[in-house]
């Protein structure tokens, strides 16, 4: 599974950075590391609903007080 944060100005601003650690925390926590590739790409065009992160390709918005439920919903339960 292909995980994807966008790090770029507006996203950074929402909090991106702690959607990342947060993220990398999730994956270890879980023993993850071997099936969830965590990355970072800059502007993915969807700036006013970032924090952007995409899931396989699929787009979500997420901030860092929704990452854990993000995490659990679409990442941790479609693996």
């Amino acid at each position: 599974m292909k995980v994807t944060v966008c790090i770029g100005s507006s996203c950074h601003i929402k909090g991106s950075r702690q959607v990342v650690e947060q993220l990398q925390y999730l994956i270890g926590e879980n023993n993850l590391g071997d099936k969830v590739e965590l990355g970072g790409t800059f502007c993915m065009g969807k700036c006013q609903q970032g924090v952007c992160v995409t899931v396989d390709g699929e787009f979500y918005s997420v901030s860092p007080e929704t990452v854990e439920a993000f995490f659990t919903e679409n990442i941790k339960a479609k693996l």
